[in-house]
């Protein structure tokens, strides 16, 4: 345990940060995992739908610094693939 108070104070609020963005990006992982099982089932409408919000979470993701905006639009495509490969 560091001794300065300064350096216990950035150990609590990275503890915090750690939570809360772990929390974030599993719950990125259960909306791209509804998109892969709406489009398993063969509902267009559903999987666009989720698709939607997948994106939408991805890029809040992205914009918080949770995950890099590269990587963001890169699973964002591929959530768009699966959709737009159903036919």
């Amino acid at each position: 345990m560091a001794n300065i108070k300064s350096q216990k104070k950035r150990i609590l609020t990275a503890e915090k940060a750690r939570v809360r963005n772990r929390a974030v990006r599993s719950e990125l992982k259960t909306y791209i995992k509804k998109v892969r099982a709406a489009v398993e089932a063969g509902d267009k409408d559903a999987a666009q739908l989720a698709a939607q919000a997948a994106c939408r979470k991805l890029d809040k993701a992205a914009s918080k610094g949770i995950i890099h905006k590269n990587q963001a639009a890169k699973r964002k495509s591929g959530v768009q693939m699966l959709v737009n490969g159903m036919e």
